[in-house]
């Protein structure tokens, strides 16, 4: 049975500071389900709602994005889930009870995933955010991502055999995923931008070239030119500030469409678009799409290998060490990892 208080890290006021305190329990209602957190990532959209005050009105508030732990109680018309199950999740920061950055907290039952033997906790926590970015910004329709068709099959596994897609930023979380998904798609050729220190690790993903981030647009659009036998009408700009949206918008012939995980900074031209990607299960759109990736798909796919887990690091200190790590965040002095915070160790 679930105590009836937790601590939780509470951020006081609109760009105030954060504070370990206690908080009543929640209790699930129809379709819910409590977990007890035994891990959460951070996520730059952390930083960024404490740094600007964005999306959060009430407060004092409970941030986080992503969790795993187990199964703690279900709510009722839950069948599928039982107490003890190990279980990963996209979380929320509204309403607060479903955020991450404390020791329970709630999940919809139809966005829960399982969490396969062959991962462990920690790992599972660090893929909900950067994975639903990457599957919405593929699969997700105009004018939400590139709207190819998800993979969810073995009819629609590997269907864009031929079909070129350039990776602005490989190395990061988002990057990898799409890197991951573009393959079981079928893309081809998959082109990431790195650095060459990272290059084997991006090709074991599926990607089949990697080109130096360093390079300028119109070398990186020349070297693109020199391997696809079609246009590129595909983009995906796992980074996302104008410089490199300048870049991805260079690489693509006329017609060709860019997914953008940031505000958009550029003005297509020569027929070209740009979709900003949000990647949130909140939205009805979005959660039709990522409710069968997560109930129905991602375990199996963990499972058998064909997606990776990122790399983690677990950060001391519990809930007391979230605010350090996401200045290191902030200051970008994170990479090719996940940070980790486990909520019930202090």
């Amino acid at each position: 049975m679930a105590p009836s208080s937790q601590k939780a890290l509470f951020l006081k006021e609109r760009q105030g500071k954060f504070v370990v305190a206690e908080t009543p329990v929640p209790k699930p209602g129809p379709g819910e389900v409590l977990v007890r957190v035994l891990a959460t990532s951070l996520n730059p959209i952390d930083w960024k709602i404490h740094k600007y005050g964005i999306w959060v009105e009430d407060y004092p508030a409970i941030l986080g994005n992503d969790l795993s732990g187990v199964v703690e109680q279900v709510g009722e018309g839950v069948s599928e889930w039982k107490v003890g199950d190990r279980v990963f999740a996209q979380a929320q920061v509204i309403p607060h009870t479903f955020a991450s950055f404390q020791q329970y907290a709630l999940v919809s039952s139809a966005t829960l995933a399982k969490v396969p033997e062959n991962i462990s906790i920690d790992e599972a926590a660090s893929l909900p955010v950067t994975l639903s970015a990457a599957y919405v910004g593929l699969y997700q329709s105009a004018p939400d991502g590139l709207g190819l068709t998800p993979p969810t099959s073995s009819e629609t596994q590997g269907v864009y055999g031929g079909t070129p897609l350039v990776i602005i930023g490989g190395t990061g979380s988002v990057g990898q995923n799409v890197i991951q998904l573009a393959k079981l798609s079928g893309c081809s050729p998959i082109i990431a931008t790195a650095s060459p220190s990272q290059f084997e690790h991006l090709k074991s993903l599926g990607a089949t070239h990697v080109f130096d981030r360093k390079l300028s647009a119109t070398e990186l659009k020349a070297a693109i030119s020199a391997i696809c036998p079609i246009p590129l009408k595909y983009a995906f700009d796992a980074i996302s500030i104008p410089e490199t949206q300048e870049i991805a918008h260079n690489a693509l012939d006329e017609g060709g469409q860019i997914a953008i995980i940031s505000p958009i900074a550029i003005s297509p031209a020569d027929g070209k678009s740009a979709r900003r990607v949000i990647g949130l299960l909140r939205t009805p759109k979005n959660r039709e799409l990522l409710e069968t990736l997560y109930h129905d798909k991602i375990s199996g796919w963990l499972e058998s290998g064909v997606i990776k887990p990122n790399n983690v690091e677990v950060l001391p200190g519990g809930l007391k060490g979230i605010p350090e790590g996401l200045e290191r965040l902030q200051a970008g002095k994170v990479s090719r990892s996940k940070l980790i915070a486990r909520p019930h160790e202090d």
